[in-house]
């Protein structure tokens, strides 16, 4: 048998069942140039490993969160000889786990247990929804992934305390989003100081790739120190201020429920109204300010969390 013949070959159908790939998206792949075309033999096109290889490729990158144009520069750069070993390092460590705490599975008898015994559906759809529990699916009895098993635990003591469960869920729903603000912005704020360097490529460099990994491990811990420990000055602070109010003879002061007139200049307010019309200008301005308080807040703590880590690695 020769070479050549001992190389496994497929049909279209064969390559599309082997992949995991429909036979409709291997073509799509191909015309997009993602995948060589196949031999022809006669009236059949004949694929090989190669292609095979490259389908399971393409699948792990869009898994991986790549979009197609993405994956097709990448795939250009491994061609030509440049290899995806530090690009997908780099991913791989972005992917990896940003906390040191592990899922736990729990019953449905045991979940309503924790939670004072009466079930409510409404509550498990919610809980499901957010990503705080994930059916397992296959079981014969009622069973659940808990990705975060602090956040359940957090949850069931608000609720012995006496908080509705439709509380917390919609507090986590409101928390979530502000978090997602922190963390989108320190990614903006360690892009721009840290990582652009590595980046001006596209694809980096295998070198630059393992560097900015390195400092991904190195900077990954840094986002959470800084929101606990500003998380615990901010209970200090507040926590303090909220006891004086409440135990003041007086009682606590009124709280500030209507609106505060602020005047703006004519020209602001025409051009926030020809960007995003008339009806829209306050909650544009609104939204505006608070980013901007946000992102000054966050430099600040950001930037003196890295000072930190660099002195603490001072000699």
């Amino acid at each position: 048998m020769s070479e050549q013949s001992a190389q496994p070959e497929y049909r279209i159908e064969d390559l599309a069942h082997h992949s995991g790939a429909t036979v409709r998206t291997i073509r799509a792949y191909q015309d997009r140039g993602l995948l060589p075309r196949p031999e022809r033999r006669g009236r059949s096109n004949v694929y090989g490993d190669t292609h095979l290889a490259r389908l399971r490729q393409i699948a792990d990158l869009l898994d991986r969160g790549y979009t197609l144009a993405s994956i097709k520069e990448l795939l250009e750069a491994w061609d030509a000889g440049r290899g995806l070993g530090g690009v997908l390092g780099l991913v791989a460590e972005v992917d990896g786990p940003w906390t040191d705490e592990e899922a736990d599975r729990i019953s449905r008898a045991e979940l309503d247990a924790r939670f004072g015994g009466t079930p409510d559906e409404e509550a498990v759809r919610e809980a499901v929804e957010l990503g705080v529990l994930e059916r397992i699916p296959g079981r014969e009895t009622e069973e659940y992934l808990v990705p975060s098993p602090q956040e359940l635990a957090v949850a069931a003591e608000l609720h012995a305390a006496g908080v509705p469960l439709s509380a917390i869920t919609g507090h986590l729903r409101e928390l979530r989003g502000q978090v997602e603000q922190i963390a989108a912005r320190f990614l903006e704020f360690t892009t721009e100081h840290v990582f652009a360097r590595y980046l001006e490529h596209r694809p980096p460099s295998d070198a630059d790739a393992a560097e900015a990994a390195t400092m991904v491990r190195r900077l990954r811990p840094l986002a959470q120190q800084t929101v606990d420990a500003e998380l615990a000055r901010a209970m200090r602070l507040f926590a303090t201020r909220h006891l004086q109010f409440h135990l003041s003879p007086d009682g606590p002061p009124p709280e500030e429920r209507e609106p505060r007139t602020v005047a703006l200049p004519p020209a602001t307010i025409r051009a926030v109204e020809r960007l995003v019309g008339a009806e829209n200008v306050a909650a544009f301005i609104t939204a505006a300010a608070e980013r901007e308080v946000q992102k000054r807040a966050l430099d600040t703590l950001a930037s003196n969390a890295v000072k930190d880590n660099q002195i603490g690695q001072v000699p």
